[in-house]
């Protein structure tokens, strides 16, 4: 084979999706976005590029480090690639006050990218799907969103999974009452956050590190790790640090979110308290919640939560706001350890491949590939001369499950051979009823 003339190669972190890779992304996208319909969320779109304005600030030290800087030749004009469509949606909230109507239920599934280090499952560029709603202030809004994420779960067919819930401002109660507060809070968020990784002596070590005492990360973890059954989880809170304005506050939107996942009749397995789970990004104010997969133990598939003032930078006054985001990605990924994608996405969208067996037959084999497609059948035309072994193969090796065989005996006598090709099994059908034929042979098992 001769040397091309450019290396085909990709940057670091991009990724190509081949047809087949491409059928399972759009089979979970497509039941993802139909459960977004159900729950009357509405589609936008936001540019690839933002204001570099618009984006830093928002999102916290760390992962501000991680925004892609985009030069723009002969421009004033200082861009960035978004790097998630959350801060984007609040742009576009305050841009148009006239045009959106409150409460604003929007959804959206687009590629974001990251500057991050590439390594197994951690891309630069990569999809993801939101589902927010601005201007209701009140924990049903928070409770839509969990119950969305349960039945998006289980419509692609996960069983074994937990939305773990918490409430920032709980979580400031709890530091609060262990006598942190200002820039130490914030270390604490971020040492509690690793306790999935690290374990308790890890979050001790952490904290220790970052300059708090042994005595002080006792209190805290004695609150956030405490072996107390769901329904009394609130309740233990309240008795400890119920006197907190803070934490009163937090205790009532959980009951008060609570119920109304009861109300929506969310199994009560698929959702949990877990008040070591923080939630990295910095604009949250009130209820969080992460969905992960319990068994197997295989990590988190969605995160959100409540970030009432994000949306009031950029229109003046703050906007009540909750959001969940589905980690599309790893949910693609997920589904094909777990074999949770049906048969049919099986490499190919085409249905039935009509052969072509000589120049006299073209005309008809084009003629047939008319009438499936007419009839709804995704069909594939042979567009070539080689011979009918050959087409076979071809259709074999793309895994088109029907061939339809048109030779002269077959015009002659009005009929068209149906061949299934994994096990062989063979009809014959008059012309005008092909489709229905077609449809019979995909339909047996």
């Amino acid at each position: 084979m001769p040397k091309p003339t450019i290396e085909p190669r990709l940057p670091k972190g991009m990724r190509d999706f081949l047809p087949a890779e491409m059928l399972k992304r759009e089979y979970v996208f497509g039941i993802v976005r139909d459960v977004f319909h159900i729950f009357g969320f509405e589609p936008l779109q936001t540019p690839v590029l933002e204001m570099n304005e618009t984006l830093m600030g928002k999102y916290g030290e760390d992962a501000e480090k991680l925004i892609f800087q985009a030069q723009h030749p002969g421009g004033k004009e200082e861009l960035a690639l978004r790097y998630d469509l959350t801060v984007p949606l609040a742009r576009v909230v305050g841009m148009y006050p006239n045009e959106i109507t409150l409460p604003f239920r929007r959804y959206q599934l687009s590629p974001v990218w990251r500057a991050e280090r590439p390594q197994r499952g951690r891309y630069r560029e990569f999809y993801q799907c939101d589902a927010d709603i601005v201007g209701v202030s009140g924990m049903q809004a928070d409770a839509e969103l969990i119950s969305l994420v349960v039945m998006a779960l289980r419509r692609l067919g996960f069983k074994q999974f937990a939305v773990k819930i918490n409430n920032r401002k709980l979580l400031t109660a709890i530091g609060q009452y262990a006598g942190l507060e200002g820039q130490l809070l914030g270390e604490l968020y971020r040492s509690i956050d690793k306790f999935d990784k690290i374990g308790a002596d890890g979050v001790r070590e952490e904290l220790a590190k970052r300059g708090i005492p042994a005595n002080v990360s006792e209190k805290v973890l004695k609150l956030v790790i405490a072996d107390v059954p769901r329904k009394d989880k609130l309740d233990f809170l309240d008795e400890v640090i119920g006197s907190l304005p803070t934490a009163q506050e937090g205790l009532r939107e959980l009951r008060e979110m609570t119920a109304f996942i009861e109300a929506a009749n969310v199994p009560a397995e698929n959702y949990e308290f877990d008040f070591t789970m923080v939630r990295g990004l910095g604009y949250y104010t009130g209820p969080i919640f992460e969905t992960a997969i319990t068994e197997p133990n295989l990590g988190s598939v969605s995160g959100g939560g409540r970030y009432d003032d994000l949306v009031g930078l950029f229109r003046g006054e703050s906007l009540p706001t909750t959001g969940v985001s589905l980690g599309i990605e790893r949910i693609i990924d997920l589904m094909d350890i777990l074999n949770l994608y049906p048969a049919h996405i099986d490499g190919t969208v085409v249905e039935t491949f009509v052969t072509v067996f000589s120049d006299t037959t073209r005309a008809e084999a084009v003629k047939l590939a008319a009438e499936l497609r007419e009839a709804g059948v995704r069909t594939e035309l042979y567009l070539q001369d080689k011979n009918v072994g050959k087409q076979m193969s071809y259709a074999d090796k793309k895994h088109i499950p029907i061939v339809a065989l048109l030779g002269e005996d077959e015009i002659a006598a009005g009929m068209v051979k149906l061949k299934r090709l994994k096990d062989g099994q063979e009809i014959s059908v008059l012309r005008q009823k092909v489709a229905d034929g077609v449809r019979s042979l995909l339909n047996l098992n």
